[in-house]
């Protein structure tokens, strides 16, 4: 063990096996940091993401629940359990869902772009046209932060030619 506490250890092995593919593995760290602090709902939100992209909806949901249970105003949660419920084929659940992640975060451009997904399959033309010309707005508006961003950054290391803070 390093010196950071074991849940936040944990919880950093857990997210590097999600994005390795391991997603048993970091089901398996999730589950550890929820059995000493079952309330913990980075744990129950990245668990639910887990069990979601390991094909087991179910109980991805009842994850989802959980974590909305403790806190009501999670939009990941929301959108997350609207992809799982979208996998079970209850798409009125979903849209639900993805309208109230947006409720709670009108700039959470996932929950636009699953909703916008989801539109098409259920045959929503004009509805998925909306959802995706939102997406493409806030993608332009995250680019063109990043990019002022990094010419502040820029503008900071460089000023009059040297490089460093000034």
């Amino acid at each position: 063990m390093t010196s950071e506490s074991p849940i936040v250890e944990n919880f950093m092995l857990g997210m590097q096996a999600f994005v390795k593919g391991d997603f048993s593995e970091s089901e398996a760290l999730f589950t550890k940091i929820l059995t000493g602090t079952p309330d913990y709902k980075p744990a129950l939100v990245s668990r639910g993401a887990a069990r979601l992209k390991d094909n087991r909806a179910k109980v991805a949901i009842q994850d989802f629940d959980r974590a909305i249970e403790l806190d009501n105003a999670n939009a990941r949660a929301f959108h997350l359990r609207g992809l799982a419920y979208e996998k079970q084929g209850l798409n009125d659940a979903a849209v639900d869902d993805f309208n109230r992640a947006i409720a709670i975060d009108p700039e959470y451009g996932a929950a636009y772009y699953s909703r916008a997904n989801l539109y098409a399959k259920m045959n929503r033309a004009a509805d998925a046209a909306a959802d995706m010309q939102e997406v493409a707005q806030l993608t332009q508006q995250n680019v063109t932060a990043y990019a002022h961003d990094n010419n502040m950054i820029h503008s900071v290391l460089y000023t009059n030619g040297r490089r460093g803070w000034c």
